[in-house]
């Protein structure tokens, strides 16, 4: 069963009720509560950053925050790709159990609807002003199409935001506009936005007609509207003075979420720092451009270290570190060349995006979900590193029970309260994680074993060169002695593939798996 928000907001003013929590008694209980920023990556890798054993640049306010939290080395995205882990992160359900999550357009439809309860739904009602920053690509307006000349929900307002900036799906699709609230920003009505991914949009020249127009040119597809020099997936025209400028957008967002910092630094607050990069088109500012050796992917990384810093400074600026929990992850694993030739492969070098894992975005293997997962709450969390395995799925349910809401029936079905590891008290394993492939393939890890489900799939990404882990038989890898899933031994321990076979279509054919 899903409860409905409405329902929701009632069973929960009724247990304030029941508690006594109401008026000054009710915001005094509430100010308790710790701030809470979750600072989400883009196709960060598990070993694109430093502290993960990242040698050839250095990543100092990610390392901080992970010296002076706890670092997760066993922790996963829900899927190996941007949509899906974000639908699961905000909804506290897996994303191949609902259809239309997957990578969505740029313009998509709302893909988490308001009749669903969400992680933001939970902290308003715990007292927290909600705001997200950033990327959202979850899809906005109605079926059929935002308005992008008028009010465009539903969207982030309409599931448990208080307040919101987007950039609407990603940097390589249109529209190449920012939306705060429920309109584009500086948006002139006499040059109206269209947007179109069926039909070319003929006052616009694209990347593939006219190449001597790029600045940055495409490796596959993205060869369509050219926006700022750089050619998009999708077609747009009009919004000319709305359009962002890619060079500026780390500047642009990481500002609107200091902002939102300062303006509620005297309530409780959620922050919901989606940044763009290190995807692809990787444009960064000129001060970052050079600076790790790796070309504009490794310079993006130094740009998104960056964006931490300024996030991290300003909670120190306002004495809000020790009251604040900071979370820093990624949405999935790395992929170098994911469309644009940007000297990313060839200036790589020695870095290894996914450290010691195989595979990457997009793939069955470990690379496309294991990823940085750092906490830290200053007083409360021991800094140090934790092993346990750990999903952002119970981000929902723990943050739930650390800010006293109970979950009512069909709300987050697939996450668990797992507040304990994540405020280092506990190094209890989650009981199995799912990993989620771009093709649908599911992988199941448990006690150190990891099953990869049969799949008919290519075997490798031609466009990215990364291995996909498709494979028509079972797959079986032990962990703790072949982290990169070099030995398949599914056919050396038979009972141990059915077993993991079984529990795994247990847990697909089951409504839910919270109980």
């Amino acid at each position: 069963m899903t409860v409905s928000r409405r329902d929701f907001i009632r069973l929960a003013a009724g247990s304030m009720a029941a508690l006594g929590l109401s008026g000054s008694l009710a915001c005094r209980k509430m100010r308790s509560q710790p701030n809470i920023v979750l600072i989400y990556a883009d196709d960060l890798g598990y070993g694109d950053v430093s502290c993960y054993g990242a040698n050839t640049f250095s990543t100092p306010n990610i390392d901080r925050l992970a010296g002076e939290g706890l670092r997760f080395t066993n922790a996963h995205a829900s899927s190996a790709t941007c949509t899906p882990s974000r639908y699961s992160l905000l909804t506290g359900e897996y994303a191949w159990r609902r259809r239309g999550t997957g990578i969505a357009r740029g313009d998509a439809a709302a893909i988490i609807t308001p009749d669903r309860i969400t992680l933001p739904d939970v902290l308003q009602q715990a007292g927290y002003t909600t705001g997200v920053v950033g990327k959202w690509h979850l899809g906005l307006g109605p079926q059929g199409g935002a308005d992008w000349n008028g009010a465009i929900k539903p969207g982030p307002l309409e599931i448990g935001f208080d307040y919101c900036f987007l950039i609407p799906a990603t940097g390589d699709r249109v529209p190449c506009v920012y939306v705060e609230n429920h309109r584009v920003v500086g948006l002139d009505p006499s040059d109206p936005i269209k947007v179109s991914f069926r039909e070319p949009i003929l006052e616009e020249p694209t990347g593939k007609e006219h190449p001597e127009l790029l600045k940055v040119h495409p490796s596959h597809g993205h060869n369509q509207t050219i926006i700022n020099g750089i050619s998009r997936i999708g077609y747009m025209s009009g919004g000319k003075s709305a359009r962002w400028v890619d060079e500026d957008m780390a500047d642009v967002i990481t500002e609107k979420a200091v902002e939102f910092i300062r303006e509620h630094r005297d309530d409780p607050f959620f922050l919901y720092f989606s940044t763009h990069d290190i995807h692809v088109p990787r444009v960064p500012h000129s001060r970052f451009i050079g600076k790790s050796g790796h070309g504009a992917r490794g310079d993006a990384i130094l740009q998104f270290d960056w964006c931490v810093g300024q996030i991290i400074e300003t909670l120190n600026a306002h004495n809000l570190s020790e009251n604040t929990l900071v979370i820093l992850t990624s949405d999935n694993g790395p992929v170098v060349d994911d469309g644009y030739h940007d000297q990313a492969v060839e200036l790589l070098g020695h870095h290894k995006p996914a450290g010691p894992l195989r595979g990457g975005k997009y793939s069955a293997f470990d690379a496309g979900t294991r990823v940085p997962f750092i906490i830290r709450w200053s007083g409360r969390v021991e800094p140090g590193i934790s092993d346990a395995l750990a999903s952002q799925l119970d981000l929902f349910a723990s943050l739930a029970s650390l800010t006293g809401q109970s979950l009512t029936e069909g709300a987050a079905p697939d996450s668990f309260d797992q507040l304990p590891v994540l405020l280092g008290k506990s190094d209890q394993d989650r009981a199995y994680v799912v990993e989620h492939a771009a093709s649908g393939a599911l992988s199941l890890i448990k006690d150190n074993w990891k099953l990869i489900e049969p799949h008919d799939g290519p075997k490798i990404n031609s466009n990215t060169n990364i291995e996909l882990g498709h494979d028509p038989e079972p797959q079986l890898y032990h962990l703790e002695t072949d982290l990169g899933e070099r030995h398949n031994v599914a056919q050396e321990f038979p009972d141990k593939t059915e077993e993991l076979m079984a529990l795994l279509e247990t847990i697909k054919t089951a409504a839910q798996t919270r109980t």
